[in-house]
């Protein structure tokens, strides 16, 4: 299993980070090379990526969700394995330290090199980013999930 751990501060309060980030199918504005998620339910998620050329479909659970502090998820089906967490600090009352670690198990020997040069943190970090970008300029989430699960 591989290992990546990235963070970020947003100049927006906890809840309007952590509301925006339970907004699954928003993921496509700014993860890049994640072409589509469907929200099943409350706990389950279908993703369509296109990393480097390669098309994948898996599913996603939810197992663990606390508002304003974190969302934990697990792969279900597809060929990708992976666990993560996204955490929700507030720094003060209109900054958030986002944290998110994924542990993953890379396939093939593409998917291994890209892990050994670095690219999954380079990913993450780039998805922050863009997140931070997102927020910031909505300055309000586009919705928001709040019951623990």
């Amino acid at each position: 299993m591989s290992k990546v751990q990235e963070s970020i501060d947003v100049d927006v309060p906890v809840s309007t980070a952590y509301n925006q980030w339970t907004q699954f199918e928003d993921f496509p504005k700014f993860m890049d090379g994640v072409e589509e998620i469907t929200q099943i339910d409350d706990r389950h998620n279908h993703w369509k990526t296109k990393i480097a050329g390669v098309s994948r479909e898996f599913d996603t659970e939810i197992v663990d969700q606390t508002p304003d502090d974190h969302v934990t998820w697990r792969t279900t089906s597809g060929d990708i394995k992976q666990t993560g967490m996204v955490s929700f600090e507030p720094i003060d009352a209109t900054h958030t330290h986002i944290k998110m670690t994924m542990d993953f198990q890379p396939e093939g020997m593409a998917e291994k090199a890209a892990d050994m040069t670095g690219m999954p943190d380079r990913q993450v970090k780039g998805d922050l980013k863009r997140f931070k970008h997102f927020i910031e300029d909505r300055g309000t989430a586009t919705g928001g999930y709040r019951r623990n699960l």
